[in-house]
């Protein structure tokens, strides 16, 4: 497929540090609070932002760019918790899709993470962006990168019970706060997405040791796949 303009977000201003030194020609606009770099990397023409952190403001910027901006696709990218056992801090997670694990209404009857009366409650990435991400992460990343379901929710997860439930329960491999949303979001567009997280965290309860101390890193990790990514689109 041909990608001419590519949505890049990420959560927090450590997830875009890397990408935004290196973005050529950059123009910035703000809307909805949301600062929007416009600019080339590797010879594509991206859009570069902040979500900030949570499903709403991912929901929203997520719109904003195929409003706005008319991008093509969009590319989710920054650190998540693992829940799948054989992954390790700095750790990498392609999203095949992306389920909301704190939509709750199991006391009438639906199963968790089902969006009560909606066709759809999980929501499949773009094969052709996984499968791009997937080579990407076999150049110049030598962690494990898997492929599987990025769980979402407006809970910063610290508990090894609920990290054992939401891998077995909704098959999570990793759990964070915006992706679901962006990929509801692109859904309801027709826009194709993925999501590149990499583990800042064992999601166990040992996050206050881990997650500022490996943050920067796994951002790292996550920028050298989106990098690799654009030279290959």
């Amino acid at each position: 497929m041909t990608w001419v303009k590519i949505g890049l977000i990420g959560a927090m201003a450590e997830e875009i540090q890397l990408i935004e030194e290196r973005l050529e020609g950059l123009r910035a606009t703000e809307k909805a609070g949301i600062r929007f770099m416009e600019g080339r990397l590797n010879g594509k023409d991206v859009v570069l932002c902040k979500s900030g952190v949570g499903k709403v403001n991912a929901a929203v910027c997520t719109q904003l760019l195929i409003d706005t901006f008319d991008v093509d696709a969009i590319v989710f990218t920054g650190v998540a918790g693992a829940l799948a056992p054989e992954l390790s801090i700095g750790d990498i997670v392609i999203s095949t899709d992306c389920q909301q694990h704190d939509v709750d209404v199991t006391a009438l009857g639906f199963p968790r993470g089902t969006i009560p009366f909606a066709e759809q409650s999980v929501f499949p990435a773009h094969p052709a962006l996984v499968d791009l991400a997937y080579e990407a992460s076999r150049v110049g990343f030598e962690g494990l990168a898997v492929k599987g379901r990025v769980l979402s929710g407006d809970q910063f997860i610290a508990s090894r019970e609920t990290v054992r439930q939401l891998h077995e329960e909704l098959q999570g491999a990793c759990t964070e706060m915006e992706g679901a949303a962006v990929a509801q979001v692109c859904a309801m567009n027709g826009v194709p997405y993925v999501v590149i997280r990499s583990m800042s965290d064992k999601a166990d309860g040992s996050a206050h040791v881990n997650f500022a101390e490996f943050t920067v890193l796994a951002s790292r990790h996550s920028y050298t796949i989106v990098d690799e990514m654009l030279k290959r689109m």
